[in-house]
């Protein structure tokens, strides 16, 4: 059985209240979840904070569970979601589907789950990512980069470009490699999520902010599958715009 669980906080210091935001006469947080239960998911829950959002999610017809407001991570809210559900022991794979990404593609989500069909060859963590496709991208420190291993594996994540191309200028690197980017959509197996959440803050991760370091410095190793779909995160005023011009077509 995979498990999708949604984090969704109300604060937000550039969208405060973000998962009520009106996108088009739905939620943001009603759009995530309608596009999760399109994906091969046994179940589809949200993890909130916030008594207005599960409130709002179980007037739609959705489930949410209230956790405690000061976790640290979504990772963490996470976990304590899955034991208010019961720890169910039929769960193989917990799915953690961004609260904020109202477009998610339901077979970007299938991707993820298919990885852990097999217990025998399913991974620990697993995640998403997609190939570069411009410079704007590439240089973006709000895009994190990922190298692999032959495996499939993620060797590292960076908000900097990776890999550097010695002897040649920063306008030719995405001509010389093929470069990948970090989606932050993530599955893990649950008594791997249970660790996770015991790991104190690793230095790579302080130093680039990527909660995702701490677990390869703890020795997890990360399975990664590609897609071309995009991600649309909102976390702006701005970005609400943006989504409401492509609702409309």
């Amino acid at each position: 059985m995979v498990l999708g669980l949604i984090p969704a906080r109300f604060a937000s210091t550039r969208l405060p209240g973000k998962p009520l935001v009106d996108l088009g006469g739905q939620s943001m947080i009603q759009r995530v979840v309608m596009q999760a239960r399109q994906a091969n998911l046994a179940r589809v829950v949200v993890a909130t904070d916030d008594e207005r959002i599960l409130r709002h999610v179980q007037d739609f017809g959705g489930e949410a569970v209230l956790t405690h407001p000061d976790h640290p991570s979504g990772t963490d809210r996470l976990w304590e979601a899955f034991q208010q559900l019961g720890s169910p022991p039929e769960v193989h794979c917990i799915v953690n589907i961004q609260g904020d990404e109202p477009f998610i593609h339901p077979a970007q989500i299938n991707a993820l789950a298919d990885l852990f069909a097999d217990p025998a060859t399913a991974p620990a963590i697993a995640t998403l990512v997609k190939p570069v496709i411009s410079e704007e991208e590439l240089f973006s420190p709000h895009l994190p980069k990922v190298v692999l291993s032959q495996q499939g594996h993620a060797l590292y994540f960076s908000r900097h470009p990776l890999p550097y191309q010695r002897g040649r200028e920063p306008a030719e690197w995405l001509a010389h490699h093929r470069y990948l980017r970090h989606l932050g959509l993530y599955a893990y197996q649950p008594q791997v999520l249970a660790q996770l959440t015991r790991l104190p803050v690793s230095p790579l991760e302080a130093a680039e902010s990527l909660e995702q370091l701490r677990w390869l410095e703890a020795g997890f190793q990360i399975r990664c599958a590609e897609t071309e779909l995009d991600a649309f995160g909102i976390d702006t005023p701005e970005d609400v715009e943006r989504a409401l011009v492509r609702l409309r077509g």
